[in-house]
This record gives C-alpha cells, sequence and structure tokens, in this order.
C-alpha cells in the first residue's frame, strides 16, 4: 500500500464527515434542516422548473432510493412537491415550493458562513483555487464518466 494516496483518502473522508457534522449542526440548529436536506433542495431549484429524483441522486452521488427518500421527508414538511413525469411513467419530477425557496434562502446564508469559517478564513484565494483545481481532477478520475473512457 503507498502511503500517499492512502493518507489523500484518509484526510479526505475525515475532513469530509468533520465539515459535514458541523454544517448539519448549524442548518439544523438555525433552520430545521439536515444538510443533506438542504443539499437535495439546492439541487432540485437549480434545475428549475423541475427536477427528476434520478438528476438529484446523480449530482450529489446518492443511490435513486436514497434521493427519493430525501424528497420523501421534504415533501412531508411541505419544502418540494412530486409529480409524476408525463415523459417517463417511471421516474418523478421535484419541485421546490415557495416555502422550501424561503428555506433554502435562510439556509444557503447559514451554509456560506459555516464554509467561509470553516474553510474559508484558513486558506488564501490562491490555495483555495488550487485546491478546487486539485478536487476536480480527482473527482473526474473517479466519477461515473472516468469508467466510461479508456485508461491511459
Amino acid at each position: 500500500m503507498t502511503t500517499r494516496p492512502h493518507q489523500v483518502f484518509e484526510d479526505l473522508a475525515r475532513l469530509g464527515a468533520l465539515l459535514s457534522q458541523d454544517i448539519d449542526a448549524r442548518l439544523r440548529e438555525q433552520c430545521g434542516l439536515s444538510l443533506n436536506g438542504f443539499r437535495v433542495l439546492l439541487t432540485a431549484s437549480g434545475r428549475a422548473p423541475f427536477c427528476r429524483v434520478q438528476e438529484i441522486a446523480d449530482a450529489l452521488a446518492l443511490s435513486v432510493g436514497g434521493a427519493s427518500q430525501a424528497v420523501d421527508r421534504l415533501e412531508r414538511r411541505g419544502l418540494c412537491v412530486r409529480r409524476s413525469n408525463p415523459r417517463d411513467r417511471r421516474s418523478s419530477l421535484v419541485d421546490v415550493t415557495p416555502a422550501g425557496h424561503g428555506l433554502l434562502d435562510d439556509a444557503a446564508l447559514v451554509y456560506a458562513d459555516a464554509l467561509d469559517a470553516l474553510i474559508g478564513v484558513r486558506l488564501a484565494e490562491p490555495e483555495l483555487g488550487e485546491l478546487v483545481r486539485l478536487l476536480g481532477v480527482l473527482r473526474v478520475a473517479v466519477g461515473p464518466e472516468s469508467r466510461l473512457a479508456p485508461a491511459g
């Protein structure tokens, strides 16, 4: 086992978990919304007027079942609505309600403040830019698209 890739994985996994826990706690406390719920609403609102559950799953690296359950929880709270897809009866479309948009606006401020406090004040802009670039390289290399491309 090579040390550097192993250490990168462990550091990324731990950092991701710590950031998620902190941001989730802030969102729950200040908005009554989980980080996962926030990310689902954010994804659905960005694909307006309607977003397929499959698109949410793909965007957030969730299973379709996990994305569907997250949508169910948000729908029970009146934050989104699900409709059958007239073009594909096997899928459904998700739309964020006005209440969902209002909560999303509030949660986006909490989210941005948390990220700034946790990351933004610790890394200068050039470092952040380089980190974004490097993480993008890795994300593309291990993402679903990489399985379709020939190796090398």
